[in-house]
């Protein structure tokens, strides 16, 4: 452990230049004490690293000296396709391993690139969650990560709407679609699809498994995707929109009111709109589309434009009612 720290801190004394111990300490999450004793080994074994004391003062290394170990392990090769996502990568337990890879690969790259490569990271950064929403904690991802490198079977326990199951499965990979992590396995033969925050327990076991070498982890998301936007878009509803109703659609309804919008015709004179648009299980479209609000017009079907009269009228006899109930 402390071998992978010497070599950091002398890694980013040779990507940053002059450093003080305070912020060597705070890179490398140890003591002030704990990096004088760190310089103090790398100088002993050879490394020309200098002390300049005073306000601008700090440690650097001697003008011209450049390392050539900046070899990278798997783990951290690995580690480096999820640069762009520091945070998931902290969750799935490889933020110490990033972070040194990210500082190996720095430091191998010739100066304008190394330049190049820095201006980037200042200037585009991933946030994966999305808006007005916390990310899905994950209490077994990093077992369940682990598990999935080395190719061992999990025993878990899996929290359903219909009850708890208990399965054994063979995990193939993971996926972190909008702040949430999923788990692809298989299980009895056939893949399935597992949502992390809802495994109520997850043990790893010694036993391993094969993975399949035809099996394409993007390939799966994407297919599996397109069949559960298949599944919930059960029926089509007619709605007349007003010039602010359409420019909620798309963030209501994502790529389904993209669709209907483009596919829609001319407005009136007013400004109003008549679209088709993909909804849901009836039960599901009328509190969907209630969130338009006056913004728009269920025209049909008649069960729907029914549906949602019935909840509006519902809805203005409780509050006429007051908030007492009289």
């Amino acid at each position: 452990m402390r071998a992978d720290r010497l070599l950091a801190l002398l890694l980013l004394l040779q990507n940053r230049g002059r450093m003080t111990a305070p912020d060597l300490a705070a890179e490398l999450e140890v003591s002030v004490r704990t990096v004088y004793r760190d310089v103090e080994a790398l100088a002993a074994s050879g490394v020309p690293v200098c002390a300049d004391r005073g306000p601008l003062g700090g440690y650097r290394l001697m003008d011209g000296y450049r390392t050539r170990l900046t070899g990278l392990t798997d783990a951290e090769a690995g580690a480096l396709f999820l640069a762009g996502a520091p945070g998931p990568a902290q969750d799935l337990g490889l933020g110490a391993v990033l972070a040194t890879a990210q500082l190996k690969l720095q430091a191998a790259l010739p100066g304008g690139s190394a330049e190049h490569a820095r201006r980037v990271r200042e200037r585009f950064h991933l946030d994966a969650p999305a808006w007005f929403r916390d990310g899905d904690p994950g209490t077994f991802l990093a077992p369940i990560a682990q598990a999935v490198w080395e190719q061992r079977v999990l025993r878990t326990e899996y929290r359903r709407w219909r009850g708890e199951v208990r399965r054994e499965l063979e995990p193939l990979g993971v996926v972190l679609k909008s702040g949430i992590w999923y788990l692809v396995a298989r299980t009895d033969g056939a893949l399935r699809t597992y949502r992390v925050s809802r495994f109520t327990a997850v043990e790893p076991t010694d036993a391993g498994f094969e993975r399949p070498a035809d099996f394409d982890l993007a390939g799966y998301w994407e297919e599996s995707s397109r069949r559960l936007e298949a599944m919930l878009e059960q029926g089509t509803a007619r709605v007349r929109l007003s010039p602010r109703g359409r420019s909620l659609l798309p963030m209501l309804f994502g790529a389904a009111g993209s669709r209907a919008l483009a596919d829609a015709g001319p407005a009136d004179g007013a400004g109003w709109m008549e679209v088709e648009l993909a909804v849901e299980s009836p039960a599901v479209a009328v509190g969907d589309l209630l969130r338009l609000g006056a913004e728009a017009e269920v025209l049909g079907p008649a069960e729907l434009r029914a549906a949602v009269a019935e909840t509006v009228a519902a809805l203005a006899a409780r509050y006429a009612a007051g908030a007492d109930g009289t």
